[in-house]
């Protein structure tokens, strides 16, 4: 047996949308599925957890333990970015102040949940066990070291670390032309 969900398997889940080459590991767990939508060449490792309004562009990987939860808000994933293991991206969190509950067991009314989409665009890559947190746009290009908190958002081209992440010097752009070798190579 393939450790990835088939093509009849992949439109049994009740995805918005998936495109061509979409490999899931039957060991993910997908939430809300019906607001889920995949590019093409998209792989998603064993044990990560996607929930709520996802939109993945295509040759995106997110790697294994990574989880995404988009709430209503949202999460948006350009093409060519890559979520390294043991990523969490949030759109939405529970108010920390103590003026309201907490918790996905406590009816709305008890609770102030926050949330803002996140966009992470083309060319992104994400370090592993960093956290994003709701609102949080990661510019074109820009790399974001492991371990890495990220509550404000990161310009592009810029490589960023740390615990809150803080820029640490510019990142190349040769993988733009790399992306153009690739397509005109692969449309051949």
């Amino acid at each position: 047996m393939d450790s990835f969900y088939t093509k009849n398997e992949l439109s049994a889940l009740g995805l918005k949308g998936f495109g061509t080459n979409v490999l899931i590991s039957r060991k993910a767990s997908l939430y809300k599925t019906e607001n889920i939508e995949l590019g093409n060449h998209v792989r998603i490792d064993d044990f990560c957890i996607l929930s709520g309004r996802i939109k993945i562009g295509s040759y995106i990987h997110i790697a294994a333990y990574s989880a995404l939860y988009g709430g209503d808000a949202g999460i948006e994933i350009d093409d060519f970015s890559n979520i390294s293991s043991r990523v969490s991206i949030y759109a939405l969190s529970d108010d920390y102040s103590g003026m309201t509950m907490t918790n996905p067991m406590i009816p709305d009314k008890y609770k102030s949940v926050q949330m803002s989409p996140v966009h992470i665009y083309k060319h992104v890559i994400i370090g592993s066990g960093s956290v994003i947190l709701p609102g949080v746009c990661i510019k074109e290009g820009a790399a974001c070291g492991a371990l890495s908190l990220v509550k404000n958002s990161l310009d592009e081209w810029g490589i960023y670390a740390g615990v809150p992440a803080k820029k640490v010097k510019n990142r190349e752009k040769k993988l733009l032309e790399m992306e153009q070798r690739f397509i005109s190579e692969k449309d051949q």
